[in-house]
């Protein structure tokens, strides 16, 4: 079978500048890039939403970036088929000049207009139509269209442009048609995605895949490439067995078409090594970034086998093989500052994750040491550093604060972290996920009506992205089981969310669910046991009732004889509350 130019997932790094809308002459047709997966410091990672209303790119007056563009609909010279081509040319060309995305949308929308009205009088009429012609100019332009605004921060306008763009095409119609409604797919899976819409972003590249699939086979390296594409995705959204499955076919066809130790297989291996420390498999885990390790040794890639290094270190740090967890931190942390410079945010990340190490061993003077060393450099940010670099950095960074009794300091990280993605494409759950956590430390400091209002803030994002607790509690408990500990943090997030909320009686049976868990399986030998215990009997009190009499084995985890706390001291603590995400 012949190949099939552009047929594949190209990725950018999350560092590149804002789209920028290209119309090839002669293939037409590309996907516009999702950018990659990165890690979270937690193990289940989260695909983040975007502000709507942001703009990017080069920089408009207010005025012109959200006026209107209107088209005559009516007018005939609508009707020449020499005008959609020329006017798509010309959007390509105001992008390329630097004129703004604005122009280029008005040429666009109307180039569409034009290939519209040349289909409608083009028999038959489409989907299917010819075999080209009009009816692939219109894909392409409503690609271009959907692109523009995309480029915009104008997510919502491009979803319609896109749902028509992959009615047009007919893949049975042979190639040009299948990697017109391949790319259409993809891309509409990408601005969905952007949008929070994640369920809805899956079955898009699930059915480009397809697409795909039938058109190459299922062992072109091409297919693998979108397999892992998919593969991040079900990460992002915790569906680790779907992940699993599609990497491992990923890594099939890049043995059968690549040298052993490729750096494709490398990379491979990297996303199995999160999916397993996802599941906690560690070993596992290990094992592919040990290999991948391998790889990029041979290749000669300096800068990559220190990053996989810091994920061995995070791997031994899980496993509380805490020496050899700080070896392989400081190995990368010397290639990054000899080849990145001491500044850079690389060497950052690094700071911080001895931080939290030495936080978890104890040693709290060297842990703040390294805090502090991460702080200088996420405030005098070099050139090239991304808003998500040092929010990321900031919220981590935040989270040992609070640990150590500093809620004052790491509400003030959060406020920054969260200031700095406010306005970026992608990060509406990440956003919700700060103002939850920042929630329980108001709630912790007494300041009820800030809680509050920053319970119903994150609760409003992440009932709009429809990733609620719930949703979460439901996949950890199949993929990780309920006595995980990231499953009982969810369980804990959930019941704090249900108390902001008012739901008192939905919080008290999540948490007689935590103890009776931690009492019959856990023991109670965890901190968390009596912050729970304590947070139960309050809302127990607030409640009315001393017990929940269908969960008998908590009949004796709260102290009958336990005088209850005055009205005026009763600040509902929960230190054991970090939300996950």
């Amino acid at each position: 079978m012949p190949a099939m130019p552009g047929l594949v997932s190209v990725k950018t790094p999350a560092d590149a500048p804002p789209l920028r809308v290209a119309v090839p002459d002669t293939q037409p047709l590309s996907n516009p890039p999702r950018t990659p997966m990165k890690k979270t410091p937690s193990s289940t990672p989260s695909r983040s939403k975007p502000s709507p209303g942001r703009s990017s790119g080069k920089k408009d007056s207010p005025s012109v970036s959200s006026a209107a563009v209107v088209v005559d609909v009516d007018d005939p010279s609508l009707d020449n088929p020499d005008l959609g081509p020329f006017l798509l040319k010309l959007a390509r060309d105001a992008i390329a000049s630097g004129e703004g995305p604005n122009k280029a949308l008005d040429y666009a929308i109307r180039a569409t207009k034009s290939f519209e009205r040349c289909c409608a009088a083009v028999a038959p009429p489409i989907p299917g139509g010819s075999d080209g012609g009009p009816v692939l100019d219109l894909a392409m332009s409503l690609h271009v269209l959907a692109a523009i605004y995309c480029s915009l921060g104008r997510f919502d306008e491009a979803v319609p442009p896109l749902e028509r763009a992959i009615q047009v095409p007919d893949p049975t119609r042979g190639p040009d048609h299948s990697l017109a409604a391949f790319s259409g797919h993809m891309q509409l899976g990408d601005t969905l995605s952007m949008l929070g819409q994640i369920d809805r972003s899956i079955a898009c590249y699930e059915e480009g895949l397809k697409i795909q699939i039938q058109t190459l086979g299922d062992t072109d390296p091409r297919v693998g490439e979108t397999c892992r594409y998919l593969a991040e995705a079900y990460v992002q959204a915790m569906q680790f067995n779907k992940a699993e499955e599609l990497c491992k076919k990923t890594l099939e066809i890049h043995r059968a078409h690549s040298e052993p130790a490729s750096l494709e297989e490398a990379a491979d291996r990297r996303l199995m090594a999160i999916i397993c420390e996802a599941k906690g498999d560690y070993e596992n885990a290990l094992e592919h970034l040990v290999l991948a390790s391998m790889a990029m040794i041979a290749s000669g890639q300096e800068s990559e086998v220190a990053s996989i290094d810091v994920s061995i270190g995070n791997i031994y740090m899980a496993l509380c093989r805490f020496d050899e967890a700080v070896f392989s931190y400081q190995k990368a942390l010397t290639v990054f500052k000899s080849s990145k410079g001491e500044t850079h945010p690389t060497v950052a990340s690094v700071f911080v994750r001895l931080a939290e190490l030495y936080h978890r061993t104890g040693k709290l003077r060297e842990s703040k040491s390294y805090c502090e060393n991460a702080l200088r450099i996420y405030n005098k940010p070099v050139p090239g550093t991304t808003v998500e670099e040092i929010a990321g950095g900031l919220t981590e960074i935040s989270a040992i604060y609070e640990s150590v009794d500093e809620p004052e300091e790491a509400l003030k990280l959060l406020q920054k972290s969260m200031k700095l993605l406010e306005d970026k494409p992608g990060q509406q759950s990440a956003i919700a996920g700060l103002e939850a956590r920042m929630g329980v430390m108001y709630y912790t400091l007494g300041r009820y009506e800030e809680a509050r209002n920053a319970f119903e803030s994150a609760v409003t994002k992440l009932r709009a992205a429809g990733e609620l607790f719930e949703e979460a509690r439901v996949i950890l408990e199949q993929e990780r089981g309920p006595c995980d500990q990231d499953t009982l943090g969810v369980y804990s997030n959930l019941a704090a969310t249900y108390d902001a909320m008012g739901r008192i009686e939905d919080a008290i049976e999540i948490l007689e669910q935590v103890l009776k868990l931690r009492e019959e399986k856990l023991g109670i030998a965890n901190p968390d046991f009596e912050d729970e215990k304590k947070r139960l009997a309050e809302l127990l009190k607030e409640a009315g009732r001393s017990r929940n009499h269908k969960a008998k084995s908590l009949q004796n985890l709260i102290d009958p004889n336990a005088r209850p706390p005055k009205k005026e001291s009763s600040a509902k603590k929960w230190p054991s509350l970090g939300f996950k995400f």
